[in-house]
């Protein structure tokens, strides 16, 4: 006869996580390669020291992440290792990005309106033969 096993006790949460794997367990990244080459690239600091992927975050540390045309600063609440649903994901951080001024709220809206798109990617092929029309014009 066996001897029954005592029950596993769950983990203690981790007191600091890879800067990589948090931003993607909080959802601000959709994978944790996007976050590291985030990292690499410069676009994130933390407490106002560049972001390397191994670094390690706490809870209190404020990230500021620079995506096209925006940045976003998030104060670090909870740490997760791995994945959690998207609503708790979002309990880990408190988004302190302040709001766009009036002004920035008008000329996206007179960019859209003039069918302008941010550089969010690469011009298509349509794209790419208008700029080129544009460039032999001038």
């Amino acid at each position: 006869m066996r001897t029954p096993r005592p029950p596993v006790a769950a983990a203690p949460p981790p007191d600091a996580v890879r800067l990589d794997v948090w931003l993607d367990v909080a959802c601000l990244f959709k994978t944790r390669s996007q976050a590291t080459t985030a990292c690499r690239a410069g676009k994130v600091e933390v407490n106002g020291q560049p972001g390397k992927p191994h670094r390690l975050v706490r809870a209190g540390d404020e990230l500021r992440i620079s995506r096209v045309g925006q940045k976003q600063l998030v104060v670090v609440t909870g740490l997760a290792e791995q994945h959690v649903a998207k609503s708790e994901a979002r309990k880990l951080y408190e988004d302190r990005t302040p709001p766009p001024s009036p002004e920035e709220i008008e000329l996206k809206r007179l960019l859209r309106q003039a069918g302008i798109r941010p550089p969010t990617k690469a011009p298509d092929k349509r794209e790419r033969r208008q700029l080129r029309r544009l460039k032999q014009e001038g």
